[in-house]
This record gives structure tokens, sequence and C-alpha cells, in this order.
């Protein structure tokens, strides 16, 4: 199939991704248009489209047109594919600039279009790029909006280049906004805009809402993504529903300072913008420099909000996520367990407990470096500590190796404590402006990233810590976000670059990390999902979802991650009871399943387990096992609220052989019996197994009457049920 083809005849191009389709058109004044977005049409069904053009505003006028007189509105307002800052665009601007001479408005002329074929991806999948390139009529500045399409997926990526296309002796160009995109609607009957909302222990809580007119602007300001809002959002008319109905959805590759606007016009129509960056900042461009936006990925189904959710696992799973096709192991973390207070023979302890129930990877939290015995020091001295690990930690790893377990550590190598070797050093490598405090949170300060310095001093520790030490795993904390953000050895415009830059070199350093050691993985950790994004995706293996492991709370947490973010990313912990932050007891047994509907984790101080709890512990890591592939790879349905009474999570492997049914109960009411759980994604055909029971199912019934259920006595209760089709 060709992916991107040009319209015969007119300045349009139509871009097959999956089932759908896109088709942008330049209008008589070189503005690019989306004229459709949604199901896959046929070049002629396309070029039927754009012959018939769009209705402008003053064509609604012609009556009083005739009369002599103009509406007051311009159909400049509509929205449009690349909302450039110019005369009449009154709403966003997807891009922003500012010239030497103070002139802001752009006036863009089309220069060119190319259709490059791009080398396969990880899957193997075709890819084809639309480059389509605009030129300032005065000024010396280009604009390229590129457009990137695979075989099988309905994901388009997109993103912008700016280029100073001026000599010697040209003053720099002031970038304003550069947004990777400005994603246009279809005209619907109503809007309804998905998000995310939350705050610390309490990140990606699902809200749906009318779009309100105006602009509705989600953002993070902090330098990082954010536990108060992630950068993806997703429209419908209002009446999707979980299998049915157009959902439009987009998401931002970017782990800083980010900007999603969502615009619903006087005129019913929306767009939305998808930018890194926040509002202030300005980028120079000198002569022949150029700035490159990160992606923006955007997709359209017809399939209502699981279909939405699934297809992005399917992108993540094919073209973000390195080694998507491992499973992801058992892991047990010691931080809950030991605190500060860490020393080799209770690590070797816990390891032996861990390795008891079937653990597979065992890390080391913090205070195990530096003089580390306490929040208020060590951070940046990477080395062990020399009074608690006097012969190094080749003893301690050797013996977690010997249990048949592999090793990890946690680190947070961006941040530094002034009671540290580092600072003392090098107290001009934290972020700081001139004449202002450094302000301190959680007792640290942040390394500048954007210091080439900085990043290549990180990197050799971090490179010399897992050589040595053959570490096999990296918990990459980051608990604290931007401040004071500044560069004052590289001059005041410096204090806006580093935003940008930080990331940049963040990724830099993760990339080179992994390069030099293809055997190392990592979990991106920022207090809890501070940092979930599509840009950090690229370079680790699972991110911690939250620092709260309340299994209740987890319930809407995981929920609202799931959105977007597959199952093999989410890590997920089985801690103590009473929970550590809420203080709730929950059994033993729920706390497991809902932590075995992501990356099953156990972060509770196993030395306090009594053996009955540990042989528990034990068949639920094992049927975790059995169970994995499905969890990390399959086909995900939500089954209900994740909020109500009885919800619950679907997993069927990709082949349909198999059927993971996750069911939780937070309280019976009036002495009811459970209802059978309607599942979806089975063959009506087809007849399933109950690995636990024998219980043979037919698709039919699971899809109409449901499965039965038998939770048992006692508040909050789950199930879970191992299916496997027998036909």
């Amino acid at each position: 199939m060709t992916l991107i083809r040009s319209i015969p005849g007119a300045r349009a191009w139509v871009l097959t991704a999956g089932r759908s389709c896109s088709v942008l058109r330049l209008d008589s004044r070189d503005r690019l248009l989306g004229a459709h977005w949604g199901r896959e049409l046929s070049l002629e069904q396309a070029a039927a489209l754009v012959g018939a053009g769009e209705p402008s505003i003053r064509a609604g006028f012609g009556a009083v047109a005739q009369g002599g007189q103009w509406p007051f509105e311009d159909d400049a307002e509509c929205p449009l594919e690349l909302a450039a800052g110019a005369a009449f665009a009154f709403g966003h601007a997807q891009l922003a600039v500012r010239f030497a001479d103070g002139t802001r408005e752009l006036e863009l002329e089309f220069a060119g279009a190319a259709i490059d074929a791009v080398d396969p991806g990880p899957a193997g999948s075709a890819t084809a790029e639309l480059v389509l390139t605009f030129a300032d009529r005065h000024y010396p500045l280009a604009v390229e909006s590129r457009h990137r399409v695979r075989s099988g997926s309905p994901v388009i990526e997109r993103r912008l280049v700016v280029r100073h296309t001026g000599g010697d002796g040209d003053e720099p160009v002031s970038v304003l906004r550069a947004d990777s995109a400005s994603w246009t609607l279809p005209p619907l009957a109503g809007y309804r805009l998905t998000r995310v909302r939350g705050r610390w222990a309490a990140e990606t809580r699902l809200d749906r809402s009318p779009l309100a007119y105006g602009e509705t602007v989600l953002t993070s300001r902090r330098g990082v993504t954010s536990h108060h809002a992630n950068p993806w959002v997703m429209i419908d008319d209002g009446a999707a529903g979980a299998a049915h109905g157009q959902v439009f959805s987009c998401t931002l590759a970017w782990s800083g300072s980010w900007r999603i606007t969502i615009e619903r016009t006087s005129g019913d129509r929306t767009a939305v913008a998808a930018g890194f960056g926040h509002e202030g900042l300005v980028w120079p461009l000198g002569a022949g420099e150029s700035l490159t936006t990160p992606v923006s990925a955007g997709m359209w189904t017809d399939g209502g909000f699981d279909a939405a959710c699934q297809a992005w696992h399917a992108y993540f799973r094919g073209h973000v996520l390195p080694h998507a096709g491992e499973l992801r192991p058992v892991v047990y973390n010691s931080w809950e367990a030991t605190g500060f207070d860490i020393s080799p023979a209770g690590q070797l302890a816990l390891a032996g407990r861990a390795a008891q129930i079937g653990v597979e990877l065992f890390v080391m939290d913090d205070g195990w470096f530096g003089r580390r015995t306490s929040d208020r020091a060590g951070l940046g001295d990477w080395w062990p500590n020399p009074d608690r690990f006097p012969d190094g930690l080749a003893p301690l790893v050797k013996g977690v190796r010997e249990l048949g377990m592999d090793f990890g550590l946690w680190v947070e190598p961006e941040m530094v404590n002034t009671d540290s070797d580092l600072y003392r050093e090098h107290p001009d490598w934290v972020l700081h402006q001139p004449f202002r405090r450094r302000s301190e949170h959680r007792n640290q300060l942040v390394l500048n990233l954007a210091r080439p310095e900085v990043a290549a001093w990180v990197h050799g520790c971090l490179d010399r810590l897992v050589a040595e030490n053959d570490i096999g795993f990296l918990k990459w904390d980051m608990n604290r976000p931007l401040s004071e953000v500044g560069w004052p050895q590289a001059g005041p415009e410096a204090a806006d670059v580093v935003w940008r830059g930080y990331v940049e070199n963040l990724y830099a350093l993760l990339d080179r990390l992994r390069a030099d050691h293809p055997g190392l993985r990592i979990e991106s950790c920022s207090g809890g999902g501070g940092r979930v994004d599509a840009g950090i995706l690229r370079r680790v293996d699972q991110v911690w979802t939250s620092d709260n492991t309340d299994a209740l709370d987890r319930l809407a947490i995981q929920e609202g991650f799931a959105q977007l973010y597959p199952a093999r990313v989410m890590s997920a912990w089985v801690t103590d009871s009473p929970n550590p932050h809420t203080g709730r007891r929950i059994p033993l047994e729920f706390r497991f399943h809902v932590a075995m509907s992501g990356v099953l984790g156990i972060g509770g101080d196993l030395a306090r387990w009594d053996e009955g709890e540990l042989a528990a512990a034990t068949e639920w890591v094992a049927q975790y096992k059995r169970i994995r592939p499905v969890v990390q790879g399959g086909v995900r349905f939500a089954l209900g609220e994740a909020a109500g009474d009885l919800s619950g999570v679907q997993y069927v492997a990709e082949d349909g052989s198999q059927v993971v049914v996750f069911v939780f109960r937070r309280e019976r009411r009036f002495a009811q019996m459970e209802r059978p759980v309607v599942l979806r994604g089975v063959d009506a055909a087809g007849r399933y197994r109950d690995v636990r029971t024998g219980m043979v199912h037919h698709g039919a019934v699971l899809m109409s009457r449901g499965l039965p259920l038998a939770l048992g006595s006692g508040d909050p209760a789950s199930a879970v049920v191992h299916l496997v089709r027998l036909d």
C-alpha cells in the first residue's frame, strides 16, 4: 500500500494510517488546512472532498456581501494544520516568532513538498514521511511540517523544523512558540475532553468533561512531565463509549515542560496544539541554526475508548519502547523494608526471602552511597558508602546473583545535596540565578544537565557504577521540579535555553548509557509518576506509576495510566498493610491482584511476613509468571468503572489463545451476589477452560451473560481468572 499520495491536480495529500487517514490541502493563501481526519478514503474520494473545498465564513454571507458589506469575522479564524502567528490569526499560534526589527507576523509561502521513504521500524513496518516546506515572504526563515505514517498503525507522527536560512551578519530570530502539531478535528455534534489529572500520590486519574468554548490549556511548568497532568488528550462527540464512537487523540513525546492548547472556536470547530515548553520562554535561532520539535503523535478510531487505548498500546510496543518483546521481571525493592538503614547483611537477608517467593530482580533502594544516612546528604556522590559497604557492592551483588536474581540499584543522578563532595567541588553546577536564593526542595538542588560538562560527568559516574558492579537495572528517580532555572556563566539568554537543553541532554545521556551497556534496563521514576510520557518511554523499560501503593487508590491511578500506556511499563508493587501512605488495611490477595494487572513488584518488609503470607505470595508470583505474557503483551479491555463497586480489567492474548480477567469489588451492598462479568474480545464460537476450576465456558455466553464470579466474603475482594481456548 502507498502510505502517502499526492492528489493529482491539487496541492493536497492523502496520508493513510491503518484504517484511518488524514487529508491535507493548501488554500489559495498557502495555508495548510486539514480537509479530513477519520476513516480511510480512497484517492478518488479524497480528491472529491478536496475539490468540494471548504465553505468560508464569507461565503455564508453572500447576500450581505452583494449589498456592499462584509461580515465582521474573517475566514482566517478557521483551524489550521500549521497555525502560524499572522494577520487575523487571533487564536492560538502553533508557531510564533519575533524578528530582530520587532516584526511578529509571519507570511509563509509554500516552497515545496517531498515524500520520503523511511527505513522500516523495529516492527518491520513500512514507513513514509511527508515534508511540506514553507518560507517567509521576506525574512530568512523556513518551516518544515513533517508527517510520518506506518503501515498497519493508525498513529500519525508530526513535528516542526524551524530554520534560520540567513547568513553571516543576519540577526537572530526569536522563536516564541513552536508546537509540534496542530490537530484539526472535523465538525462534531459536540465536544468532550478526556484527560488525566492528579498530584503526587494521586496521578493519572481519568477526567471527562464537556469542552468549553475558547482555549483550554493543559500544561506543566515544572521542567518535568508532572504528577498534575500528562501530555495527551482524547476528544469525542460526547456520546462515545468503551466500545463505540469516534475518538480523536494526540500525545507529545517530551519529558520537560509542555503545553497542550485545545481551542473550540465560536464557529464550533476544534483544534489541539501540542508542544514543548511553557509560556514566556524564548529560543534564539542564529543564522544557519534550526530547531526541531519533539514528536506529537495523533490517532483516530471509531471503536470507542477501548479501541483508542489498544491502538496506543500497540504503537508503544511496536514503535516506541526498547526491548518491547521482553517480559518484565518480578521485582523486589528494599525501600519500605529498610529505608536508610541499609547493610549488606540486611539486604542479603531480604534477598533470600525474595528469592524464596520467586522474585527475579532485587533492587537496593536509597541509602547505599556516599554519606547517605538520611535525605540531607550524599546525593551526587555515586560510590558505595565506605562504612556500610567496606568491600564495595561486589559481595552483595554476588550473593544476590547466587540466589538466582538479577541486581539493581536506586539512583537519582540529576540531583545533589549541598552536603556532598560534588556540591562542595562544583557549586556552580546547579540550576541557579544571580542574586537569588538556591531553593532546596527535599533538601536537594538540581544539577544543570544543559551544561555539557555536567551531563558528561553524570554519564561517567553511572557508566563506572554499572560496569564495575555488573548492575543490570537502575531505578532512575527525579524527586523535585526545576526552580531558579538559570545558567549565569552562559549569559542571560541561556536561562530559557536550559528548559530545552536539560531534556535533550537527559535523552542523550540515557541513549549513550544504554548503548554502552546493552543489557542494562531502566525504570523511570519521578516522585512516583511525575515523568511518564512518550519521550522518556523511548529510553526506559518501565515507569514507576505512583508512590501511592494503596491497592484501592491504585485502581483509579492504573485505569487512567492505561488509557495511553501499556501494562508492560506499569510498575506496581505489593506493600504492607496498613498501607504506609493511606493507613488502609487491605487483604494481601487483593493487593497482589491489583499489582498483577501490571508489572508485578513487591515492596513490603518480607522480614515481617509470616510463613502463611510467604507461601501465598509464592503461589501468586507463580500464577503471575503464567499469565504475564498475556498481561504484558495482550489486548486490554476495561470492565466497568475503576471507581465503581465492581470493576475489572481483561487482557486477551494477541492470538486469542488465552484470556486473563481481573475483577475487583470495593464493597458488597445489600447482601447482593456478584453479577457475572460480561467479557469482550473473545470468540463467540470458541470454548474456554478456566485453568483453576476446569470449568468450560462458551465465548458467546461470556459475551452475553458473562463470567460467573464468587469473590467470597469481606471487602475489598478480588479474583483472577485465567482462561485457555480449547478450539
